[in-house]
């Protein structure tokens, strides 16, 4: 089945975090892999992300999937719930509901709509112990609400890639440019588009382990800045992802965007 009008909804996975265009002006992405790769299979296409790093999923259902129903998108993806997972006041019956009622509002919308669980990342977060058993929470719950309204499921709980760290960037949590390649595989295969294998083979050479210095380094210039906003945003009733907007909100085709992000001439 050939798509025309694709939209990713979302968290910063879905805007493409840790994965900077070459043009530098923004973030890039497995989604925006996927919607070249699609542009190519059909004349017409056109792509919109919605995706807003720092939102939950009832923030994602509340704020994302109206805009995405005035979009009328016949192939919806949507990636959340890491937010969910390290949000204080964490229920695991609340996150259920939010993630049946965002699932069930985007197959309202589109014919097709894809869904992922979350990979294991709970070894690379602080206090991880107490990630990993929400994480189970959430991927059940999206397994159980994409069985349920017929959406696609992407399953990368069982994907080995989570163990090496070249997969992701320098924050630990987000995926890198090869992490997004691959998971833009993912999404492609289960649509049944061909893509570069490459994408879904393991990289090349070992993966180097971080020593205590640079676990130090992390420490420094990732996991305590990120405390200490939260902490000061929590003071000031300020939410995650508050001020940004999506960075693709219409639907525009890919050759305007690539001409659109295109470098200045020198």
């Amino acid at each position: 089945m050939g798509y025309q009008r694709f939209v990713a909804l979302g968290d910063s996975c879905a805007e493409g975090l840790a994965d900077p265009h070459p043009d530098g002006g923004h973030y890039r992405g497995w989604a925006d892999f996927v919607a070249g790769r699609l542009a190519e299979e059909q004349p017409g296409f056109r792509y919109a992300n919605l995706a807003v790093r720092g939102r939950r999923l009832d923030q994602i259902h509340v704020e994302q999937t109206p805009a995405a129903s005035r979009l009328e998108p016949d192939l919806i993806a949507l990636f959340g719930g890491g937010n969910d997972v390290m949000s204080r006041g964490w229920d695991a019956r609340t996150v259920a509901r939010r993630v049946d009622a965002t699932i069930r509002a985007c197959t309202e919308i589109a014919p097709a709509v894809v869904t992922f669980t979350l990979s294991d990342i709970s070894h690379r977060m602080p206090m991880g112990h107490r990630m990993r058993p929400r994480i189970v929470a959430l991927n059940d719950a999206v397994r159980e609400a994409s069985v349920s309204y017929g959406a696609t499921l992407v399953d990368l709980w069982p994907d080995h890639a989570v163990h090496d760290s070249r997969y992701f960037g320098p924050d630990r949590l987000h995926l890198s440019e090869p992490g997004h390649r691959r998971l833009a595989g993912h999404v492609l295969g289960k649509l049944g588009v061909s893509h570069d294998p490459a994408w879904l083979e393991p990289l090349p050479g070992p993966d180097a382990r971080p020593g205590l210095r640079a676990d130090l380094r992390w420490m420094r210039q990732e996991v305590l800045p990120v405390a200490v906003t939260r902490f000061r945003n929590r003071l000031i009733g300020r939410q995650p992802g508050d001020g940004f907007l999506p960075k693709r909100p219409e639907l525009l085709p890919i050759a305007e965007e690539t001409q659109a992000w295109a470098p200045e001439p020198a």
